[in-house]
């Protein structure tokens, strides 16, 4: 009877959606067969959104000549100069909201409590099924800062207590370690910093931070599974309206994620019902009668890329940035690695997980993938091991450099010359080009290739394959964590999502003497002249090394990185991050809370990692509750500093708890 009223309640949603797409839909397109039961028809899908025309509804080899070029010109941007979302479904739900998270990344997660703390009604989305971002959904829950930054104690209070609330988490360990549940401060023995995790607790310890957060103002609310799928823009195309989203909802109480992101990024951002999700169409809004803020807390710069706010991706020529180890030629595809990390534990399941990984097929040859396969030298388990470097589960809780990891110890691999994926063939960062090819601007479906993803993920998994053939000793035999073991919750073992280092950045406004303001490798290093002080400005600080993990093409032809780049922190600044690298060009409601605010790609370097992306989140939606509060929205972010007021939002930033000075 509650299956039959399910599927009732899906067919009268579908109805709904099937006449508001009728309503929207052009003549000619109907004229050319395209109707809309193609749209309610599960997506049909290459194995690349950017093969098809928007990557879920309109694949080209499906449609007329003449629908497609329908569809094509309807990617001509509405008048007020944005893109224009079609089909857009009604929405099933309305959120109202002050100020509206997009991401639920560390830096999100930052942005939305901070938000709510100072007063403001915060709605959040995450697409992923966890929150946390780095921590939690991409695998990488080892806490690596600054060694100066630790050995002074130059972090926020806001960051101190949300890593106290990591380690107090339970964790559930599997049956076979003997070792039952014990708390993250129970487990805790790494040394690449001093906190390492399973990333479930980075999950738990976001969800209850906003849970404590929320106690501030009523209203707020959030949302994992949840995709961005647009925005509405007022006629002059400078304030946001709506935010469009949409929620999927597992069919299946027993539903794991694949942990192939490659294979279920169509379906995650779909608009239609499949055979694994119920989805539900959100707008939020602004309460009646006011704006609202909206922040950009994606890895990727998901709005950034959508409404074609300026912005770069890739390197900087040293012509663009006068960065002395920019190369000669920017290249926009050269992004830094991303990675999908694992767990290895020290466990004999008979070979099973060895097996499956054996199993694992690339389009690349085997020797191509092993042949970037190292230690480096690293001792596997003695000493300062690669196994203890992130090891997230010490049952004898030895010492991390001197000791010895015991059987049910479990480590996550997160390896540079091993899960690192900096291959650009192709890119995972779709270009402006590749989103108009993929009529993604019509579609939002993630902007990024799934055919990188996937080459990341066989390249993860071939990794695991070679650390499990080539390193299980005697009395340490490995195994790689899948299916119900996986502390990444996932049946293949990887992170539910990559770890991005890097995606869009945006370019700010006309600021310390530069009209495309962004924050350059000259202000950040000790030893180069030239840097500038942006203490006046100051809403963030972070510090680490120049940290750059490249890119490469299949055939080793220039791929124009920044190789000469890399400096250990000794020769980084502490580096003030001005309130002008949070505010994008030509939107007025808008803030980036994240890895996309305007650094160059050199500086990206820094800025990314756990510290430097929670405090651009702080910073933002600590910024956007002030505006909220105590300005009434009467100004925009980029009224403060001109309105001589950025001393009162300093005071409020160490009223919430923030560093923003050495």
């Amino acid at each position: 009877m509650k299956q039959t009223r399910k599927l009732r309640q899906r067919r009268h949603r579908r109805s709904r959606r099937l006449m508001a797409f009728a309503g929207i839909a052009t003549v000619s397109l109907l004229l050319t067969g395209y109707t809309a039961w193609r749209w309610l028809k599960p997506s049909v899908l290459s194995a690349d959104p950017a093969n098809s025309v928007d990557g879920d509804f309109f694949p080209q080899a499906q449609v007329g000549l003449a629908a497609f070029e329908a569809i094509a010109s309807l990617q001509v941007p509405a008048p007020n100069g944005r893109p224009r979302l079609y089909p857009l479904p009604d929405a099933e739900e309305v959120w109202q909201c002050e100020v509206v998270v997009i991401g639920g990344t560390l830096g999100g997660v930052a942005a939305a409590s901070h938000s709510m703390s100072s007063g403001a009604q915060t709605c959040l989305i995450e697409v992923s099924p966890w929150l946390g971002g780095q921590i939690s959904s991409q695998g990488v829950s080892a806490i690596d800062e600054s060694s100066a930054m630790r050995r002074g104690n130059k972090f926020s209070t806001s960051w101190q207590r949300f890593k106290d609330l990591i380690s107090q988490q339970s964790i559930e360990l599997p049956p076979w370690t003997g070792a039952g549940t014990r708390t993250v401060d129970q487990l805790n023995s790494c040394w690449v910093g001093d906190l390492c995790f399973p990333p479930k607790a980075g999950d738990r310890a976001s969800q209850q931070l906003l849970e404590q957060s929320a106690q501030y103002v009523e209203g707020s609310r959030w949302s994992t599974s949840t995709a961005f799928k647009g925005a509405s823009f007022d006629e002059t195309g400078r304030n946001i309206t709506a935010i469009h989203a949409v929620r999927r909802s597992p069919l299946s109480p027993d539903y794991q994620p694949e942990g192939q992101l490659w294979s279920e990024l169509a379906s995650w951002y779909s608009w239609s019902d499949d055979d694994e999700f119920d989805k539900v169409p959100i707008r939020i809004e602004p309460p009646s009668g006011r704006s609202f803020l909206v922040i950009d807390a994606t890895d990727t710069g998901e709005l950034v890329g959508w409404a074609r706010i300026p912005h770069r991706q890739g390197s900087e020529s040293i012509d663009m940035t006068q960065e002395a180890h920019a190369p000669a030629i920017a290249n926009p595809d050269c992004t830094q690695a991303f990675t999908f990390p694992f767990v290895v534990a020290i466990h004999d399941d008979g070979g099973e997980s060895l097996k499956r990984l054996q199993q694992v097929e690339s389009e690349f040859n085997l020797i191509e993938h092993w042949r970037e396969y190292s230690l480096n030298g690293t001792p596997m388990f003695s000493g300062r091991s690669f196994f203890n470097y992130r090891r997230m589960v010490s049952l004898s809780q030895n010492d991390p450099i001197y000791g010895t990891p015991i059987p049910g110890d479990m480590t996550l691999v997160n390896w540079n010359p091993g899960n690192d994926w900096n291959w650009m063939d192709p890119p995972l960062i779709l270009s402006e080009d590749r989103l108009l090819d993929s009529g993604q601007y019509l579609n939002w479906m993630g902007g990024i290739s799934s055919s990188a993803l996937r080459h990341g993920a066989s390249h993860a998994l071939l990794f695991g394959r070679w650390l499990l053939e080539e390193h299980s000793q005697s009395g340490f035999d490995l195994s790689l964590l899948d299916g119900v073991d996986s502390p990444m919750g996932t049946q293949s073992g990887l992170s539910l999502a990559p770890y991005i280092r890097e995606g869009r950045r945006i370019l700010g406004r006309d600021a310390y003497g530069e009209s495309d303001f962004m924050v350059k490798a000259t202000d950040v290093r000790w030893d180069f002249s030239g840097g500038r002080q942006f203490d006046e400005t100051a809403v963030a600080l972070t510090h680490y090394d120049l940290d750059m993990h490249g890119c490469r093409y299949r055939n080793w032809q220039p791929s124009f990185e920044a190789a000469g780049a890399p400096v250990r922190e000794h020769l980084v600044r502490p580096t003030a991050i001005p309130l002008e690298s949070l505010i994008p060009q030509d939107v007025d409601n808008m803030l980036v809370g994240g890895k996309a605010i305007a650094v160059t790609h050199i500086v990206n370097a820094m800025t990314r990692v756990h510290y430097g992306e929670w405090s651009i989140g702080a910073a933002a939606g600590s910024t956007a509750g002030w505006l909220v509060r105590e300005q009434n929205l009467a100004i925009a972010p980029a009224d403060i500093a001109p309105n001589q007021q950025m001393s009162e939002l300093q005071a409020h930033l160490r009223a919430q708890g923030l560093r923003i000075h050495w």
